[in-house]
């Protein structure tokens, strides 16, 4: 069976991402005043962050530098796509890499900054397209570290060379 590369595949994954991490945004920046905070579950809280920076506001006083990064990080995240587009489910990962940092980018160039609004205890508060870039980039990493696919020449039951009749 021919697998496609699924190119659909990662652009629907990709929207509904995108999609995803806007809505959320505007209904706090909605509802949410700039660094009000409302208890949302035990242990979670919402808080309305513009983040200038990168990820957990690193570099925040970058400007222009930040879309910069994030432009060269997106080419490569495209450039990784194409030269493997057939590798089996890479679809998914790349899919939320790029509606995660599509989201992002768009709330950089529109707000200026990054809407961020969950807060976990000390961790840095975050948005949904952060969980996405960082389950696209967790699950990208399995991929290649434990995914190997088969040998394409090579069927799945035949058996290693040398163990097979006639051999010896």
């Amino acid at each position: 069976m021919k697998r496609g590369p699924g190119y659909g595949r990662a652009a629907l994954v990709a929207l509904v991402a995108l999609a995803l991490d806007q809505l959320t945004k505007a209904l706090v920046r909605g509802d949410i005043e700039p660094g009000e905070r409302v208890d949302f579950l035990p242990g979670i809280d919402l808080v309305r962050v513009a983040n200038r920076g990168i990820a957990f506001g690193l570099l925040d006083d970058a400007g222009s530098l930040v879309l910069v990064l994030a432009a060269v990080a997106f080419a490569g995240l495209l450039g990784v796509f194409l030269a493997a587009s057939d590798r089996r489910g890479l679809w998914l990962p790349i899919g939320l890499l790029a509606g995660g940092a599509v989201g992002n980018l768009i709330d950089r160039v529109h707000e200026g900054a990054v809407t961020d609004f969950v807060d976990i205890g000390p961790w840095p508060a975050f948005n949904l397209a952060d969980v996405e870039i960082t389950l696209g980039v967790v699950i990208l990493i399995w991929m290649y570290a434990f995914g190997a696919e088969p040998d394409p020449e090579r069927p799945e039951s035949a058996e290693p060379a040398g163990t097979g009749a006639g051999s010896g």
